[in-house]
């Protein structure tokens, strides 16, 4: 089968695989309809997450259709299409009974085209497929839910739940990628006041305000902190939610927070951050890191099919799995490109 398939930093392929086996009675072999690509994706690519060894697949997103199954998996059968979620959990362990999925004491957790080969590819084995595949109901646009394997509850999670918005806040989103609007998208599920968009790209700001952004600030430096704190009459925001993972992303979001405010990152960082514990502790600042569960993946999905939610506004750009070197470089080069989420299909 063909796979984008890393390399090593700054080098990747489509090369020829052997299509994955089924390795565990939990196990499902699963037809890639579609994929997309991840920032994650070029922070690997930038050797930015060393768990990741050369000669990986790629991918922790995308929809498709059972091919093969375990002996022990009860919930799917041959034939079925299926949401991939970007977490593999096993569902029975400690810390899965109590929602963190994404740190399963069994092997799972993200690692779909991180410890095992992913998704960027023809076929892929999804361990523990009871639990980590999502039933798609017949007649929901399958590419549109490609984006509920990650970038929405991850949005949602990491950024609106773990800042607490609530009615009548204040939120900065730092950061109009596709996380960035994911969390612009989720978070007017709880009526702020004001959702102020922060980011260098023009093109993606005026998409924001398409998305529901009350106000835009086209730069991410010291005088974007300017520019938002004369926004909000010096007081700063309730929320700041980090969606780039860089330092002077992480930075603009200590420095516009309100007091009694919250920090919510969500970017991956490769390289440490200044923490100003010196000024934060002070002002009752509540910092919050952490991977996705995807624990609200069912309700986000019940919110697609009743069209209270329309992921696909996120995507911009189409390509077969041929042409994924052509959709990495696409996506890479988002501002020169338009590009949000592109879109991988099997043809």
């Amino acid at each position: 089968m063909q796979a984008l398939t890393y390399l090593g930093p700054g080098w990747r392929a489509l090369e020829e695989k052997p299509k994955p086996l089924i390795q565990s009675a939990t196990d499902a072999i699963v037809r890639v309809t579609a994929t997309t690509i991840c920032g994650t994706d070029l922070h690997i690519l930038k050797g930015d997450v060393p768990t990741v060894s050369p000669g990986r697949i790629l991918g922790h997103e995308g929809v498709g259709i059972i091919e093969e199954v375990g002996a022990s998996v009860s919930n799917f059968q041959v034939g079925a299409h299926v949401l991939i979620s970007c977490i593999t959990s096993c569902g029975r362990c400690a810390n899965c009974k109590k929602g963190m999925y994404s740190h399963c004491e069994n092997g799972g957790g993200w690692i779909l085209g991180n410890v095992i080969d992913g998704t960027q590819a023809e076929y892929v084995r999804i361990p523990y497929a009871d639990n980590s595949l999502y039933p798609i109901p017949a007649g929901v646009d399958e590419e549109a839910l490609v984006m509920l394997s990650d970038i929405l509850p991850t949005g949602f999670e990491c950024g609106v739940l773990n800042g607490s918005v609530k009615p009548g806040d204040t939120v900065a989103i730092v950061g109009a990628g596709p996380i960035g609007l994911a969390a612009l998208l989720t978070a007017q599920f709880y009526a702020p006041a004001e959702i102020i968009m922060i980011d260098g790209d023009k093109n993606r700001l005026e998409v924001s305000k398409r998305f529901g952004a009350t106000k835009v600030v086209s730069r991410i430096d010291g005088k974007a902190v300017e520019e938002v704190m004369a926004l909000t009459g010096n007081r700063g925001v309730d929320v700041a939610i980090e969606a780039v993972g860089l330092p002077e992303s992480f930075d603009t979001c200590q420095r516009i927070v309100a007091a009694g405010g919250h920090i919510a990152n969500v970017g991956v960082h490769g390289k440490p951050v200044q923490l100003n514990l010196d000024k934060l502790w002070s002002h009752n600042i509540t910092l919050t890191t952490g991977l996705v569960d995807t624990v609200t993946t069912p309700m986000l999905l019940k919110t697609v099919i009743s069209r209270k939610l329309q992921p696909e506004q996120l995507i911009t750009h189409h390509f077969t799995l041929k042409e994924v070197m052509k959709a990495y470089d696409t996506f890479a080069d988002a501002t020169n490109e338009r590009a949000l989420k592109v879109i991988i299909t099997n043809a």
